[in-house]
């Protein structure tokens, strides 16, 4: 009884030992990235995916802004990339950003517009996976295509003091 009593303390002092060694399971972060061939802001129906583009998730201490994690990627035929970052990020502000793309002529970063906000955390009262997706972020071409205008006026977006007539 004693050896059984205490076999089974053992085993259960192992399994928690296991379960604080264990690190915190972290996220998959997927997402998009496209040009922006009339630099509308939003992804058109000229927009295309971009294919061996590089972005980096970077996490920060929201007070602090001391980086805690950063994960980099490149995006496939579609333009996605996925990456996985370890560890639940609650004090954080995780952003997916632009750093490279391989088409010269739609390779411009536009700041404010060349990042995506991902919430890394379980503790935010949703039961969820740990698939974080995160909004399409672009780069913006040089010189809108020709037809931009008349695409921007479908949408009844175009005005005369537009970049793109």
């Amino acid at each position: 009884m004693v050896r059984s009593l205490v076999a089974l303390l053992l085993v259960a002092t192992a399994v928690a030992a296991v379960a604080r060694a264990a690190p915190s399971p972290g996220f998959v972060v997927t997402g998009r990235v496209y040009c922006d061939n009339c630099r509308a802001g939003f992804e058109t129906n000229v927009s295309h995916a971009i294919e061996g583009a590089t972005v980096e998730m970077e996490c920060r201490h929201f007070e602090s802004q001391e980086v805690h994690d950063k994960a980099e990627a490149t995006t496939d035929a579609g333009g996605w990339y996925r990456m996985e970052i370890s560890g639940d990020h609650q004090d954080e502000i995780c952003e997916v950003l632009l750093l490279k793309s391989p088409e010269a002529d739609c390779a411009e970063i536009e700041r404010t517009r060349d990042r995506c906000r991902v919430p890394l955390t379980r503790n935010d009262g949703i039961r969820q996976s740990g698939i974080r997706y995160a909004n399409p972020i672009a780069f913006f071409r040089k010189e809108p295509l020709s037809n931009c205008g008349e695409l921007l006026r479908a949408y009844d977006l175009f005005n005369e003091t537009s970049e793109n007539s």
